[in-house]
């Protein structure tokens, strides 16, 4: 089900490329809901992201909005796999268990 998610807000993604920016946010909507959607729960990033795009309105003032996930740590024999790391997203604490997401733009996406 995640991925039928992507797949629509990356076809978003790119026919919004062809007009003229107008979120409010940073980063944007689509960015928002696709990163809720890589790291959450498909019900939570449904929520997080619908409510995300119902305050991009001249209502609010915008600004920097980052997505907040619940993650919980692997354990250091997850993590080494004998292979090089690439590190997609940084994981900024908020409390002992939420966590702001920002993604790292040196990351190569091929």
């Amino acid at each position: 089900m995640k991925q039928i998610y992507l797949k629509i807000i990356d076809s978003y993604q790119y026919i919004s490329r062809m007009l003229p920016a107008n979120c409010r946010y940073y980063p944007k909507c689509s960015e928002y809901a696709k990163w809720q959607f890589e790291l959450n729960r498909t019900d939570r990033a449904v929520v997080q992201s619908t409510l995300r795009v119902l305050r991009c309105n001249q209502l609010f003032s915008g600004g920097i909005d980052y997505p907040i996930i619940k993650y919980k740590r692997p354990s250091l024999l997850k993590l080494y796999n004998g292979y090089k790391i690439e590190i997609k997203y940084w994981f900024v604490p908020k409390t002992s268990k939420e966590f702001f997401v920002i993604k790292d733009f040196n990351f190569n996406n091929n």
